[in-house]
């Protein structure tokens, strides 16, 4: 446990003060926005996945560790910033859906990154609504 907890912590670091500021602003990175289940205010986070017809796919570094991911289960309502373009959607967490093998037919690269930093891995199925 203590590995998954340095892991988590240097995780959570490097996104929340490296890569989300960065990425959040870059046209072509897809962005998951939920609403906060504390505050109500939207929350838009960096994510790497796929879509594949009228579904895109993630799979969560922390599972339901993560506060984007938290916020999607307590709402599941969610908005996704594709090619530039938003869409609403319904997001599903998939624990019954082995995340290893989701990955490999996810992008590489980030891919990559999930499978060395996470600890607790969680597929995430978004039904675009448009």
């Amino acid at each position: 446990m203590a590995s998954n907890s340095w892991r988590m912590r240097l995780d959570r670091f490097f996104h929340r003060r490296l890569a989300n500021p960065i990425s959040t602003r870059t046209p072509g990175q897809v962005l998951l926005e939920t609403t906060g289940r504390k505050s109500g205010q939207p929350r838009r986070t960096p994510v790497g996945g796929k879509q594949v017809g009228r579904q895109f796919w993630l799979v969560s570094n922390h599972g339901d560790q993560s506060d984007y991911v938290r916020n999607l289960m307590a709402d599941s309502a969610v908005r996704i910033r594709l090619n530039g373009q938003w869409h609403h959607g319904t997001a599903h967490p998939m624990p019954q859906d082995d995340p290893i093998a989701r990955l490999r037919t996810l992008p590489t690269m980030n891919s990559a990154v999930v499978r060395a930093l996470g600890t607790n891995l969680l597929t995430i199925r978004i039904d675009l609504a448009d």
